[in-house]
This record gives C-alpha cells, sequence and structure tokens, in this order.
C-alpha cells in the first residue's frame, strides 16, 4: 500500500467491477473467441469476412455515432446488426440475429466464478460501510454472486456516459449521500477510475496488481489517493 495525500475519513466507496474485483483479461478473450465461432456457426455469411473487417465496422459505427463507446453493449448490436445487413440479410434478420448475438453475449460474459477472496473481503466491506458499483461493462453481478455487497450498481450507457465522464460518480454519490471528499473509489484504471474519481470529487484508490509504476505509464493523469495491490488492504482503509 501507498499513499500519496492524506485521506478524509471514508465514509462510503465505489468500486469499479473488470479487473478490480476479479481478472476480467481472460474471461473477454474467451467471450470473443466464443462469439466469432458462435457467428460463424450460427450466421455462415458473417465468416465471408475476416475479423479486420469487423473491427474496422465497429470504429466506424462509432465515428458516426460517439455515443456508442459508452454502451458497449449497443455498440457490438450494432456492429453485428450493420455488418449483417451489409453481407446481405434484411433489416428484420440482421436485427434479429444481432439479439441473439447479444443474448449470447451476455450469457458467455457472466460465466465464471469470481474469486473467493473478493467475497471475503466484499462482504466484511459491506458489513461497516455502503457500497456503489460502477462500471463501463455489462457484466451481470446477479449471475457472479456480487449484487448482494452493493446498495447501486450503475453501468456506463443504460446509465449515463462512461467513466472517466463525473455522471456516473454524481449519480453514486448522490445515492449515497455522502460528501465526495468522503466516497472513495476503487479501480484499476489510471483514467476511468482515478482520473475520474479525482475529477468528480471523489478520493481515488488506484487497485494495482499488474505491478505497473505509476510513474514510467503514459496512462497517468493524476495520483491517486492512495495505492494498493492487494483487495484485503481495503479492510485497513475502512478502519481508519
Amino acid at each position: 500500500m501507498r499513499f500519496f495525500r492524506q485521506l478524509h475519513p471514508i465514509k462510503a466507496m465505489t468500486f469499479d467491477l473488470d479487473d478490480t474485483l476479479y481478472d476480467n483479461r481472460p474471461i473477454i478473450r474467451q467471450v470473443e473467441q466464443q462469439m466469432v465461432q458462435w457467428l460463424h456457426r450460427t450466421h455462415p455469411i458473417s465468416a465471408t469476412q475476416p475479423l479486420s473487417w469487423w473491427r474496422d465496422l465497429k470504429l466506424q459505427l462509432a465515428q458516426q455515432d460517439t455515443w456508442l463507446v459508452n454502451d458497449v453493449t449497443l455498440w457490438r448490436f450494432k456492429q453485428i446488426e450493420q455488418g449483417l445487413t451489409q453481407l446481405g440479410y434484411s433489416a428484420a434478420q440482421a436485427q434479429q440475429a444481432a439479439q441473439e448475438a447479444i443474448d449470447k453475449v451476455l450469457s458467455l460474459r457472466s460465466d465464471f466464478t469470481v474469486p473467493q477472496q473478493t467475497h471475503t473481503v466484499m462482504s466484511e466491506l459491506a458489513q461497516r460501510l455502503p457500497l456503489v458499483a460502477i462500471t463501463n461493462g455489462n457484466v451481470d453481478v446477479e449471475k457472479i454472486g456480487l449484487a448482494d455487497y452493493f446498495s447501486l450498481v450503475l453501468k456506463a450507457g443504460p446509465d449515463g456516459y462512461a467513466k472517466p465522464h463525473r455522471q456516473l460518480f454524481d449519480k453514486a454519490q448522490q445515492h449515497l449521500a455522502v460528501t465526495a471528499e468522503n466516497i472513495l473509489h476503487v479501480g484499476d484504471h489510471l483514467i476511468s477510475d482515478v482520473l475520474g474519481a479525482k475529477q468528480s470529487g471523489l478520493q481515488a484508490c488506484w487497485f494495482n496488481d499488474q505491478q505497473v509504476d505509476i510513474y514510467r505509464t503514459a496512462k497517468a493523469r493524476i495520483l491517486p489517493d492512495v495505492e494498493v495491490n492487494h483487495l484485503h488492504q481495503l479492510l485497513q482503509l475502512s478502519a481508519r
């Protein structure tokens, strides 16, 4: 644990989910592989274009509609819908296929087991402080067993602009009814989480389990208030 500023008393915490409460990287890699296989098997016409074509299409859609980067589920839906339309599907066929694909993605996306250490820490924290989740992703907290720890789960897209925009942080603060400087946001991303929290008036805890040197990474925009390398260190902070 490393402190960069003196902390104000912590009366509530907000949490990022992906890569903070569990390692999301292998999950996403597996989902992407399984989705490509599913799409090619279920809609063979999709395999007539390389993956680079699908990636370029996704970027083009975001340029046409900048809101899409705030809603990863809608963005994927539009990618599949537009791609299949360009490959010859009718509008109705493409829409139905895209919805089936999203249902598949969401099922695969939340099909993993959260580490027991996370449950142990979150269970203890939830007894001490009110907790809110703020995520740019689309994991189902009910399915992965984390829902009971949070009084509110905010998702980019359905609930507002993606972090680091302050909208979700502000909504969390209003829900908690705690002064922003007494809320500690915990997250792994130096821009989405640390910069977003600090710009919203919250204290920021950087979860760094990848041995990244904050002074040597281009992603750093502002120092967090505190850096932790293991979730159990949050129990020490909450006791302060």
